[in-house]
């Protein structure tokens, strides 16, 4: 990158700029995040046909989440020194090759190995879509380009579930991927169109900095995942070990978190000696972006806890369908793709903190009716009532804070901040489903216990045979049948499952309102971020024009002209060298 400016205002570039990039870059995006979807809307017809449990199919997933989370920071570094274009080329058709390894698979194994290849496509290729993002669009454009990347993964669930369960339906579960595989080639064929960034090859890979930085994701995300099933604090009869009786899943998230902590120290090094590192951290260097990131962790949590929750809800309390479901949840990824879109059209008017205050209060009121609104009575209006209204909050600031993220690093920078987004997401989502289990879980046992300790009807002898200790979300029906192989008399099980029926209400209005809390108290990092408007006239400065990239013909001259309001968000004055202080920023 250079530091000269070719002077195009806002409105110019917003104008010429061509949407073929945009195209391609949500093509390649609905390309990762169908895949997400579409794996557990097919786990009836995966452990069908494998004669497995369904906890393969969670394998799977996580395998895909942990290998994007701890190699997309070495992802944006590759990307730099063999040139974004390529890397994104590349990584697209090995994404679309596991997607038909998935359809071709023969085995939970294979499936899992096809995961795990497709989680280090994603890791190239998440980075790069920010990177190809700040090549071709500035200003106004740039900003709703971002949108539409946040929002993208929101719609592409909604087509995932369509699709897939269409598919899985009338024909196999196969099809769906081997659907993937051929938008892989498409996103190919079209990216010959894109503007090559051209590739430095001087930059070493900081080996010791991504080693740091795997392990350290890795370590967190098992931590957090297996904390329900071997313990938060003391460990079950699943824990591998226990340790003075206590569980290792905790341990795990300490070391990760101490090996994350080296992971910084060691790039701050890197960066004070003049050495490569993994992870520019000029990224995090100001309060604005520390709290934008801190902001992104909690919102990115709050989806995945939300999307935990609701399936409870809808078919193990209600007892109904998954097209029942979906009646429900597609209005609210409508809602987050909505907002995500829409949000930028509100940066003349109103600042980062404004909106991202809003935001969050707007998701705590969509948390917050859902605690009053679920029901043991079907009320879809309410549910369907908070969830609108959470999306909305939830979509806003996904766009938001990462426009704040990307507008306040130099464009040179873009993949940087591309792999902390991906690193954040992937992270988030694994803390949001395990916060919202252990929470829930943790509310419906002590109800049970309580409601089963002071009731007449279970005297000590029935109790004894009922594992309180492992109490989880169950059907009426599946209480029954366990029931049966206990000295429970029919009063007694119509009773247990009257208190079955309370607790899982009960708990799970509690883990709402305690979410609605946590949205609530995320105005304070909030506070911390910008207070600029979109066309500012103190703010509006220039950046740098990303000088190695190349723009093919039959693409516009402004891919290649950042201008004035990075993102549609302008930067506070700059030094005349274009890169702001943490002061400045």
């Amino acid at each position: 990158m250079t530091d000269s400016a070719v002077h195009v205002t806002a409105s110019e570039t917003s104008g010429r700029a061509s949407r073929l990039p945009l195209v391609i870059i949500i093509l390649a995006q609905i390309q990762m995040a169908f895949n997400v979807t579409a794996l557990p809307v097919s786990i009836g017809g995966i452990v069908e046909e494998y004669d497995v449990p369904a906890t393969a199919v969670g394998t799977a997933l996580v395998v895909y989440s942990l290998v994007v989370a701890a190699f997309v920071m070495l992802g944006s570094l590759i990307g730099k020194r063999v040139g974004t274009r390529l890397l994104f080329q590349v990584t697209a058709l090995i994404h679309g090759a596991s997607m038909l390894l998935m359809a071709m698979s023969g085995s939970p194994e294979m499936m899992v190995v096809a995961q795990a290849i497709a989680g280090l496509a994603a890791a190239g290729l998440v980075p790069c879509l920010v990177v190809l993002i700040a090549a071709n669009y500035s200003g106004p454009s740039q900003a709703e380009a971002l949108g539409w990347l946040a929002g993208t993964p929101a719609i592409a669930s909604v087509l995932a579930f369509l699709i897939t369960g269409f598919l899985a339906t009338a024909l196999t579960w196969r099809l769906a991927f081997a659907l993937l595989a051929g938008v892989a080639i498409l996103v190919m064929l079209l990216s010959l169109k894109l503007p090559r960034v051209a590739p430095r090859h001087e930059l070493r890979i900081d080996l010791v900095g991504a080693g740091l930085a795997a392990v350290s994701v890795i370590l967190i995300s098992i931590g957090i995942n297996l904390m329900l099933s071997w313990g938060a604090l003391t460990a079950t009869p699943e824990a591998p070990v226990a340790l003075l009786r206590l569980s290792p899943a905790p341990f795990l998230v300490v070391l990760g978190l101490v090996a994350g902590q080296s992971f910084f120290a060691w790039s701050l090094r890197q960066g004070r000696t003049g050495r490569p590192a993994l992870l520019d951290l000029e990224i995090l260097d100001s309060r604005e972006e520390r709290h934008a990131t801190f902001a992104l962790l909690i919102v990115g949590a709050l989806g995945p806890a939300v999307n935990f929750l609701i399936p409870l809800y809808i078919q193990i309390v209600q007892g109904r369908t998954s097209l029942q479901m979906a009646v429900v949840t597609i209005p609210y990824t409508i809602a987050i793709f909505s907002a995500a879109v829409l949000v930028v059209r509100l940066y003349p008017q109103l600042s980062p903190r404004q909106i991202g205050c809003a935001g969050f209060v707007s998701a705590a009121t969509g948390l917050a009716i859902l605690a009053f609104g679920v029901g043991n009575e079907w009320g879809t209006a309410r549910v369907v009532t908070g969830l609108i209204i959470l999306g909305l909050g939830e979509g806003a600031l996904l766009t938001l804070l990462f426009n704040v993220l990307v507008s306040s690093s130099p464009p040179a920078l873009a993949g940087d901040v591309g792999a902390l987004r991906g690193t954040a997401n992937n992270l988030s989502t694994a803390l949001g489903t395990a916060l919202a289990s252990l929470i829930s879980i943790g509310l419906l046992s002590a109800f049970v216990a309580g409601q089963v300790s002071e009731d007449p009807a279970f005297p000590p002898s029935l109790v004894a045979q009922v594992p309180l200790d492992q109490v989880d979300f169950i059907s009426n029906d599946q209480l029954e049948e366990f029931l049966e192989d206990t000295t429970a008399t029919s009063d007694q099980v119509r009773q247990a499952v009257q208190v079955n029926i309370n607790a899982r209400l009960r708990a799970l209005k509690g883990t709402f309102l305690i979410l609605a809390a946590v949205a609530l108290l995320a105005v304070v990092p909030s506070l911390r971020l910008p207070s600029y408007r979109e066309g500012a006239e103190d703010s509006r400065v220039r950046s740098p024009v990303p000088a190695d990239v190349e723009v093919p013909r039959g693409l516009p001259r402004s891919a290649q002209a950042p201008t004035a309001a990075v993102n549609g968000m302008p930067r506070p004055n700059m030094p005349p060298n274009g890169s702001a202080s943490s002061e400045t920023r």
